[in-house]
Order: structure tokens, then sequence, then C-alpha cells
């Protein structure tokens, strides 16, 4: 009896993740100038900075994507499914692996933010691979870790801009956007099927606005994060249980336990 106990070819996934974590560990080494660039509207200006961090970032997680079709038309229970629904995690991780590593200086932190990183790609690739196959034994643990690695970036990357200091119309779109990518992954991942761009924009929305209310509260970027992590995947935990057809009482009390456990932890944490 076949189990469907599938892993990634090891030579394409060494090839993918190495050429990505590549890209990354050169970015230090190559200095070009900054090009500001400025939007003006009647109502205001808004001022724009690329730099060759920001370009190595976005080309990665095209890269990412277009690997990660690569490593999955392989797999042998494929069967013709469309594969553009697992690029996105993968995509949003090799980006987001380069917002702390384009703010911090060389040294241990970079170098043990980027082996993190680079293990935390990995991980992302295998797990997309298992979760192919809904027959494959290891596909609900799998689905739990992409899960939870899901929201890890999402913290990660608002710990990132909170520590940059950015201005709101730049923050604002840097963490509704991730985050409705998260959540339309980790919502198809629970039903099995369907995208629920309903619960995402309530989701993404409702985030967006305590974005803007915490903007000038005087908030570490540990603290910052942990709170918005909390609450994003709170709303996502309920609109998942909901779909799933859970009673009131007892789906409210996970994501309560977890909201409450981060948001604790970020009144106590002041880093």
């Amino acid at each position: 009896m076949d189990e469907h106990l599938h892993l990634p070819d090891t030579n394409q996934l060494s090839i993918l993740s190495a050429t990505i974590m590549l890209a990354y560990a050169l970015t230090p080494f190559v200095r070009l100038p900054e090009t500001n660039l400025v939007l003006r509207l009647p109502f205001a200006v808004f001022e724009f900075t690329l730099s060759f961090n920001t370009i190595v970032s976005v080309l990665t997680a095209l890269l990412a994507a277009v690997g990660t079709d690569w490593l999955l038309r392989s797999h042998p229970h494929r069967e013709g499914a469309s594969l553009w629904q697992h690029v996105l995690l993968p995509a949003l991780t090799a980006w987001t692996i380069g917002v702390p590593l384009s703010t911090l200086t060389i040294g241990p932190q970079w170098w043990a933010v980027f082996a993190m990183g680079g293990v935390l790609l990995v991980l992302v690739f295998i797990a997309e691979y298992i979760v192919v196959d809904f027959q494959d034994s290891r596909h609900g643990l799998a689905t739990i870790g992409l899960t939870a690695l899901s929201f890890a970036l999402y913290l990660i990357l608002a710990i990132a801009a909170r520590a940059g200091s950015l201005r709101l119309y730049l923050l604002l779109p840097l963490l509704v956007g991730p985050l409705a990518l998260v959540c339309l992954r980790t919502l198809y991942l629970r039903a099995g099927s369907g995208w629920f761009l309903t619960w995402t924009f309530g989701i993404s929305t409702v985030t967006g606005e305590v974005v803007i209310g915490l903007q000038y509260l005087p908030l570490s970027p540990l603290s910052y994060g942990l709170i918005l992590t909390g609450l994003a995947y709170a709303l996502t935990s309920v609109s998942g249980a909901i779909e799933e057809g859970r009673a009131w009482p007892n789906l409210l009390i996970e994501p309560a336990l977890i909201m409450g456990f981060l948001c604790g932890l970020a009144i106590v944490v002041r880093v």
C-alpha cells in the first residue's frame, strides 16, 4: 500500500535554496546608490527610496515563486492540479528574509538571522511539497507547520517594519498585503479548497485599522509585532473555525488563548 510519503528532489531543493540565500549573502558586499522616487499628488507628496536591497528582495521572491513551481511539478501525485497557490508562502518567506537583513549590519546577529532564514525557507519548500497531496499521511502536520511559519514570518516582518520607523503610507501596505496572503493560504489549507476572499478582506481591514491606531503609541518593535500577530492569528483562526462549522463557545477558546498570551507577552517584554 502506497503511504504517500514523498519528499522533494534533494538536488532541486539544494539548488533553489542555495541560489536564494547566495543572493542575500552577496548583497552586503554590493554598494549601489539609492534612488529616491517622488509621487506628487494634489493633496500629498509621497517619497519612496529604492535601494539595491529592495530589488534583491523582490527578485528573490520571484525566484522562490518560480522555483517552487519547478520543484512541485515533479510530485508524483500532483495529478495536473494548479500549483499557483503553493508559491505564495515561499515567495513571502524569501521576501521577508530580506527585511531584517537589510536593517542589520554584518555581524553575529546578521548571520544568525541569515541562518534562521535559510532553515525556514527549506522547511517551507518541503512542507509545500507535502501538502500538494491530500492523501499524504503528513498532510495535517505540514499544514500546522505552514500556518505556524506563516505567522512567525509575519511577526518578523512586523518587528522589522516597526524598527525601521517607516512612515504610515509605507507601513500600511507592507503589513496588510503580506497578511492578506497569509490569511488566504491559511484558510485554504484548513478548508482543503476554496479561497475565502471575504474573510481575508475583513481580517486585513481590521488589522490595517489597528496598524493605524498603533502607529503613534510608544511601543517597542517586539511588543508591536506581538500585538499585531496575536490579533491576525485570532481573527484567522476564528474565521477558519466558523467555516468548519464549530460551535461558538468552542471556536473562541484557542484564538483567545493565543491572542491573550501574545498580547500579555507584549506587555511584559519591553525590548
